[in-house]
């Protein structure tokens, strides 16, 4: 998330929040967070000036100082817009969460929406969409769905992938910024905003016209890491999908530890295991599992995991 997008209110203070980020992105952190430091003494109640000088004093190795940032910062933000509690979790200051907090999430990907295909596509090499198309092709051979449902949809490359596969194409995501993006490609039918932590009569995924166990196809790439725990997304699949439906997924891959991680890019990771249970737990049965690399962050290969389960009727 850009944070230079929320302004203080203050001029100077902006000014040299502006300048504490270019002294960042050129690797003097000490002075990017003095300078930080300086902006906020005339703004001390800023919130994204404090996320940050947060980051900057990490960046320099002030853990300790990030830490009391973050504290202060967790006590200002009542909806959690900047992660402080993820990022207090990240750093062994507090327990990891089991879902991240929703309106993080949704700002993160409102600010993403205009350059996100270009980020991913070309900066990090982002397959996703096109490895789980691929598995289901492997798996199901040419099978045709009449309705697929896209779940956390974004700006709609799985769209782009699905649309010859399926006659009716719905596409649910929180950031309504990712959703106009979506909508510009045409591939939908049905673009809804809907919250996949929620139960399922209160996500959005379901009303008068969108009736449960509608789905032959359920798709939800590069989405699961954003959920933490996973319980309630599946009572989602479960209720949306019909039977013998289909549903199609990644997880950044956490190893045969816990059951997620959270990891110092504010993403989780999932075990396979963990995965499996809940697959078993809500009547589906795992067809098909692989190893494979989502994208790149950082210069470095993202290891997932791809399934393809089907509920069983």
């Amino acid at each position: 998330m850009n944070m230079t997008f929320f302004s203080s209110g203050d001029l100077i203070a902006d000014r040299r929040a502006d300048y504490a980020r270019m002294l960042d992105e050129a690797g003097d952190f000490a002075a990017a967070a003095d300078l930080m430091e300086q902006a906020l003494s005339l703004v001390p109640e800023w919130p994204a000036g404090l996320a940050m000088l947060s980051a900057y004093q990490e960046h320099a190795g002030d853990v300790d100082g990030a830490i009391a940032t973050l504290e202060v910062l967790e006590k200002l933000d009542a909806e959690d817009i900047f992660a402080a509690r993820l990022k207090l979790a990240v750093l062994g200051a507090a327990r990891v969460p089991a879902h991240p907090p929703g309106r993080y999430v949704e700002a993160l990907f409102d600010s993403y929406a205009e350059h996100f295909d270009e980020a991913l596509t070309e900066r990090l090499d982002y397959s996703a969409p096109e490895r789980l198309a691929a598995l289901l092709a492997e798996t199901e051979g040419s099978r045709h769905f009449p309705l697929a449902v896209d779940l956390g949809c974004g700006t709609g490359l799985s769209g782009e992938v699905l649309t010859g596969r399926a006659d009716r194409l719905e596409g649910f995501d929180l950031s309504q910024n990712m959703l106009q993006k979506a909508e510009e490609k045409g591939h939908y039918d049905l673009l809804a905003q809907a919250d996949l932590l929620l139960a399922p009569e209160e996500s959005g995924l379901f009303g008068e016209s969108l009736g449960r166990h509608r789905a032959d196809l359920v798709v939800a790439a590069d989405v699961l890491m954003y959920l933490g725990a996973l319980g309630s997304l599946f009572e989602n699949v479960k209720a949306l999908i019909a039977n013998d439906g289909l549903f199609l997924f990644s997880v950044e891959d956490g190893g045969a530890g816990a059951d997620f991680t959270l990891l110092p890019s504010l993403r989780y990771a999932h075990s396979a295991a963990y995965v499996g249970r809940l697959l078993a737990a809500h009547g589906f049965v795992l067809r098909a599992e692989r190893q494979t690399t989502l994208r790149k962050d950082a210069g470095e290969p993202v290891p997932g995991i791809l399934f393809l389960a089907a509920r069983n009727g």
